[in-house]
Order: structure tokens, then C-alpha cells, then sequence
């Protein structure tokens, strides 16, 4: 079923890049000005022939990638040919928000896990990476800022919370909430465990369009030694 909407369209996309090899071939296509034949990509891609046709029907039916057939003079039957959508080539490739979900979306299907657990081992490998950033807090809110969430902080003594001003992934999140907040909830459970000192409370989750999620933490207790 072809979307209807921008929001399904996304959405839709969203999930064809969910899938690693999608992914790949995806990426593939965009590296290439021309057009890319079936085989060259079953080549690359080691999968069998009738799998890559598979995969490539499911990003042409989310408008990810373009069909077309080989205009030849010499016998034989023309082949079909593939080139990345311009306009999906420039959303999906680029580094950001959606490229960013896409990757989480194909990490929790390829280990067939929850997207809250896909998100909470990306938040606990990026606790490592910016573990030296500054105290736990300082490091989750330059990380959800840095994701595009616009946070502002509230403090207590025992409690933090974070108003998320604004949804980086509107459009997705409007069609399928639950997913995507699921997805950042791991993320933020993953980070707060591996930076240490925090324990994500709850998610009160609003309207996408409207924002105003509000992420809460509470200290964590002290280890007994």
C-alpha cells in the first residue's frame, strides 16, 4: 500500500531502513550516480538473487528507491535498474535524526529485540563515549539537545526532570508513538545507567506536535561496599 500522507511516508520508510541489508543496499545506491543492476548488488550485498529482488521491491514501494528497466539495441531481455530517490537519498543519508533511527530501528530487528532495548544498549555504548563530558547530567542533557529535543532542566534535590520542547521525529512519532518513544526512553535508561549516579523514573509522554514530554530521573541509591 503506497502512503498517503508525509507522516506515512515516513514512517514507511523508516521501517524499510529498519532492516540492515535494506539499509545497506539503500546506502549502496546513494553512493552511485547511475543506475545499479540487480546483480551487481547481490554481488555486493552476498545475499541470493531472489532476496535482493525482495528487498528492493520494499524501497521501491516506500519511495526510497526508483525502478526503471534498461533500454538496450542487442538481444536479450532488459534488465531492471536501481538508483537511490533523490529526495530520500538526501533525508536518509545524511547524518541526523531520521539516519540515527533508521540504525536503531535495524539494530533491534537484526537482534530481535524490543526498540526500548535496541535504545538502551545505544544509550550505554554512548555513555562510554561521552563519559568524560562533564557530571551525568550535564552529559544527558548536551546529548538530548544534541539530538534535537531542546531539553530544559528542572531540579531538585532528589529528582530532575527534563521538558523535552520539541520531537525530532514528529512526523514518525505522530503515526507510531509508541515505538518511538519507547526507542528514547531506552536510550535515555541506557545513558543514565552507564554514566552512573541516575535512574530514570517515568516518561510522560505528550502529543509529538505538541511536545512537552516530560522526561523524569531520580538519584540513584549508593552502592553498598
Amino acid at each position: 500500500m503506497t502512503p498517503t500522507s508525509p507522516a506515512d511516508e515516513l514512517l514507511a520508510q523508516a521501517r524499510a531502513l529498519g532492516d540492515a541489508n535494506r539499509l545497506r543496499l539503500f546506502r549502496y545506491l546513494v553512493a552511485h550516480d547511475g543506475p545499479v543492476a540487480v546483480a551487481e548488488l547481490t554481488d555486493m550485498a552476498r545475499l541470493n538473487h531472489n532476496t535482493v529482488r525482495q528487498h528492493l521491491a520494499v524501497l521501491v514501494e516506500a519511495g526510497l528507491v526508483d525502478e526503471s528497466r534498461e533500454v538496450r539495441s542487442r538481444v536479450g531481455r532488459p534488465r531492471l535498474l536501481y538508483r537511490a530517490d533523490a529526495g530520500a537519498a538526501s533525508r536518509w543519508d545524511a547524518p541526523g535524526t531520521y539516519v540515527w533511527l533508521a540504525e536503531l530501528l535495524s539494530d533491534a530487528l537484526s537482534r530481535q529485540i524490543s526498540p526500548r532495548e535496541a535504545g538502551r544498549l545505544r544509550g550505554v555504548q554512548r555513555a562510554a563515549e561521552l563519559s568524560d563530558g562533564g557530571s551525568a547530567l550535564d552529559v544527558m542533557e548536551a546529548d538530548l539537545a544534541r539530538r534535537g529535543f531542546h531539553p530544559r532542566r528542572e531540579a531538585s534535590r532528589t529528582r530532575v526532570d527534563f521538558i523535552l520542547e520539541r520531537c525530532p521525529f514528529v512526523d514518525v512519532a505522530a503515526v507510531n508513538p509508541a515505538t518511538i518513544c519507547q526507542l528514547h526512553l531506552g536510550l535515555v535508561e541506557g545513558l543514565a545507567t552507564g554514566l552512573g549516579g541516575w535512574e530514570v523514573d517515568e516518561l510522560v509522554a505528550r502529543s509529538p506536535r505538541e511536545a512537552g514530554c516530560r522526561l523524569s530521573l531520580r538519584a540513584a541509591p549508593a552502592r553498598v561496599r
